[in-house]
């Protein structure tokens, strides 16, 4: 698949659409070098990445159950098994986060998440391009201090989300996009002008 055809042929795919087969080893090789080519100033390298599939996922299932109980202690446990279910989605996991250094001095933590953020996208380019489907989930598991910590990250640190992956059960339609020119804007360079006066 060319490049530009992969970048605007990409959609998500909803996780409970996914199921084996999955990338092997050596697919995932590529998919994490493609990530990791992702734009970083400073070439401070924030991206990190947990491969989560076999009994992982079991683990990863009762990290997000423990969680809402944490969470929210009045939650039911019929909550708890759906909070955990979540986690068993797809055959594959790959959990994304940014090891944020916040002394640099020319970048800035939201510059180390946003090169997170490319390296995911560069991911779901990769799995795509090699005909997987994948999808980038957040929520409050995303940022939880008990699943952070249970990854080994710091308060600092940025977990950028969960990316489910898989091959679909089903054929993908095409997705509309909007037309970029509806967010697109020509500047002038003119100076802002001053607020006005209460």
């Amino acid at each position: 698949m060319e490049a530009l055809e992969a970048i605007l042929s990409r959609r998500s795919v909803s996780a409970r659409l996914l199921g084996e087969p999955v990338p092997s080893d050596a697919e995932l090789e590529e998919v994490l070098a493609a990530a990791v080519t992702a734009p970083d100033h400073g070439a401070i390298r924030p991206w990190r990445f947990a491969v989560i599939r076999g009994e992982g996922l079991q683990r990863l299932a009762a990290l997000f159950g423990e969680a809402l109980r944490r969470r929210e202690p009045g939650a039911s446990e019929a909550a708890i098994e759906e909070a955990a279910a979540k986690a068993l989605r797809s055959p594959l996991v790959i959990a994304v986060w940014a090891e944020v250094r916040e002394d640099h001095p020319k970048v800035p933590p939201v510059e180390q998440i946003i090169s997170t953020g490319a390296a995911v996208q560069n991911m779901l380019i990769a799995l795509h391009a090699k005909g997987y489907g994948a999808i980038q989930l957040t929520g409050p598991n995303a940022h939880d201090p008990y699943v952070k910590a249970a990854f080994g990250l710091q308060p600092k640190d940025e977990m950028v989300g969960f990316v489910f992956v898989g091959t679909p059960s089903e054929e993908q339609p095409a997705k509309r996009r909007p037309a970029a020119a509806d967010f697109l804007r020509p500047w002038d360079g003119a100076a802002p002008r001053e607020a006005a006066a209460d």
